[in-house]
């Protein structure tokens, strides 16, 4: 039988323990890196689950997307991309807020939670035992006492250093608990595999309010947790989304989806989707992976927008392990003369991640796309904005395992009104960090050179 728990553990011991425990308990079913992923030039396929999809299918979407909208605008070109690859419909009449702050982030979800009157359900990677934790849980206790049906998904790995105990004042109030993918199989209602894990963070309720993006259910954004040598860690920067109306209905689905997945017990009947009213005027889509679908939407979807930028591609990324069909899209998208910024972390709490995206700094900056890191925080948004018109916020990745082996959720918001925002948060961004060049990187050492060679080899599994 596997327990493993380690009380208070840091982040990057937490990123250890699964590091090994896929390499010695999951390598069989690991998907094969086939030759066309491996490949480092040719023309950028769509990532499924398993591998690229064919390239005659892969054709086929982008000459479709193409054929669709070859005289439109900005706006209306990506609308009809949007529309083309998600899968999901494309709903207008919502209000979108912009949360880039800890402490606005936190206390807009309490306001939510403390308003909800008919269902809560929660969805995380990480629900650490520690202050933060400890308010989220009392929360969420207080209203299914008051009689809100709630409901917890949190992931077994994220998890691992959270005791059971913690649990166990939820369970006892009467709120649902679902332990996603549990480490021990000998526990797993579902078909398991360690691989396979939830990063989503999404916080539903009422069926009319959802968060997400990026933020995790730990005191480590505010600094209130320290290191096991008593060291207190970098601030953290972060970017969450509050959506209100009417596509918080498809986020509700994604979450329904994944308890009766799980074959979790039976959840109670409640008003899961009240009838839809506009709450603003942003246009939105639920775009979201798994590893048990064959597309990842998340990943077809953005290559499809960068493939088709036509001014600028901004993005903020904080665990970056891009694939040759990504770096592949980025370096085409320069020689259309469209400007590619990235703003990536300049210290990590995953040293294999970081030095493995920082291997393809060479080829990048010799392509002409811009890097910058960001300075004194550590880094964990994970935003887009492409020709001041598309965004996204969610909580994938920029690397192999947010579009291969993880439950992921983004939304995309379509509009120049949200997308200055996104370009303001940007640009701040911009401000506190350091630009990297060419001339500069290749003057760095032996050591790094060995660091980033050897991190790339273990990529995939990161």
């Amino acid at each position: 039988m596997m327990n493993i728990r380690l009380p208070h553990c840091p982040v990057w011991l937490r990123r250890a323990v699964l590091l090994c425990l896929i390499a010695v308990g999951a390598c069989r079913s690991l998907p094969t890196v086939t030759p066309d992923m491996a490949a480092s030039q040719g023309p950028p396929h769509v990532a499924g689950t398993r591998g690229p999809l064919s390239a005659a299918r892969s054709k086929a979407v982008l000459d479709a997307l193409k054929s669709r909208a070859p005289d439109t605008n900005l706006f209306d070109r990506h609308l009809a991309l949007e529309e083309a690859l998600a899968g999901r419909p494309l709903v207008a009449g919502n209000k979108v807020t912009l949360l880039h702050d800890f402490n606005a982030t936190h206390q807009a979800m309490f306001a939510a939670i403390r308003d909800a009157r008919d269902h809560i359900n929660m969805e995380t990677y990480i629900f650490e035992d520690d202050e933060v934790g400890v308010r989220f849980r009392d929360a969420l206790i207080a209203k299914q006492r008051e009689g809100v049906a709630v409901s917890l998904i949190y992931d077994a790995v994220g998890a691992v250093s959270t005791p059971r105990e913690f649990f166990a004042p939820l369970r006892d109030a009467g709120v649902r608990l679902l332990e996603f993918n549990p480490i021990n199989p000998l526990i797993a209602k579902a078909a398991w595999s360690l691989n396979e894990r939830d990063h989503r963070k999404l916080l539903i309720v009422d069926g009319r309010t959802v968060f997400l993006g990026g933020i995790n259910i730990s005191g480590i954004y505010s600094g209130s947790s320290t290191s096991s040598a008593g060291e207190r860690p970098k601030p953290w920067r972060d970017t969450h989304l509050q959506v209100e109306g009417p596509v918080v209905a498809d986020f509700q689905k994604l979450y329904l989806e994944t308890w009766a997945k799980q074959k979790a017990d039976p959840l109670p009947q409640r008003n899961y989707f009240p009838p839809p009213t506009a709450r603003g005027k942003e246009v939105v889509r639920a775009i979201a992976g798994a590893p048990d679908e064959p597309v990842s939407a998340i990943y077809a979807t953005l290559i499809s927008a960068v493939d088709h930028a036509e001014t600028e591609i901004l993005m903020t990324n904080a665990y970056f392990a891009p694939d040759p069909q990504l770096r592949a899209s980025l370096k085409a998208a320069v020689q259309r003369g469209v400007s590619v910024k990235l703003i990536l972390p300049s210290a990590t709490d995953s040293g294999l991640i970081f030095h493995a995206g920082r291997s393809y700094y060479d080829e990048l900056l010799r392509a002409g796309i811009r890097i910058f890191e960001r300075r004194n925080v550590l880094l964990h948004a994970k935003t887009v904005v492409i020709d001041g018109v598309w965004s996204t916020i969610g909580s994938a990745n920029l690397d192999w395992r947010s579009f291969l082996h993880n439950q992921e959720a983004n939304a995309v918001v379509l509009g120049t009104e949200f997308a200055q925002q996104m370009r303001a948060m940007f640009d701040n961004d911009l401000a506190s960090s350091n630009a990297i060049t060419l001339e500069q990187w290749d003057r760095r050492g032996l050591g790094a050179r060995l660091k980033q060679g050897l991190a790339r080899m273990w990529e995939y599994w990161l």
